[in-house]
């Protein structure tokens, strides 16, 4: 009997909306950055309306919720929760940065419509369509804008989660009893 090989990549191709994560962790994954973010439930209801990154105190008051989430769900042993609360705290900081370094929260300048149509779909393109394009300029005030602060904020939170000696003891239990 060969044993089936469980990979640690984030499985794109399960049943989202009817599947409970909080009763079926065996079947997540880390993967990689935020991947899952907008998908596993119930953790995606329970930490989408707690993120906000418009203005500094909304970041503020944002990040230090999701982070008592964080906290709660490593001391109920939900690996799956506390992961997906640093994906909360990772995104409040990429997508803070993006707006800073860009206000139209675009990186990359429009692609050209050469007819060929040669586009991958989200997630398997690695990000955005226009990726390989050339980036727009950064704003003035990239480092300085409320943004910029709002995403220190997450920032600070997300190395704090990821840094977790508690965290850090379940992910490696969590993989060594789901990834193999």
């Amino acid at each position: 009997m060969t044993k089936k090989k469980v990979t640690k990549a984030f499985n794109y191709t399960l049943d989202f909306k009817q599947t409970d994560f909080r009763e079926h962790p065996e079947l997540y994954r880390v993967g990689v950055g935020e991947q899952g973010v907008l998908l596993v439930e119930p953790y995606k209801s329970e930490l989408l309306p707690l993120w906000r990154f418009r203005t500094e105190l909304m970041a503020r008051e944002s990040a230090e919720a999701i982070y008592e989430k964080f906290k709660a769900y490593l001391r109920e042993k939900d690996f799956v929760g506390a992961d997906m609360a640093r994906k909360y705290l990772q995104m409040g900081f990429t997508r803070a940065r993006r707006y800073a370094n860009h206000a139209s929260g675009k990186k990359y300048t429009e692609k050209e419509d050469d007819g060929k149509g040669e586009q991958k779909s989200y997630p398997y393109s690695q990000g955005s369509i226009h990726k390989g394009n050339e980036i727009r300029p950064q704003e003035e005030d990239a480092l300085t804008s409320e943004k910029a602060k709002a995403a220190a904020i997450f920032k600070h939170y997300w190395d704090e989660a990821r840094q977790n000696p508690d965290y850090l003891q379940q992910k490696k239990e969590f993989t060594e009893k789901y990834v193999s």
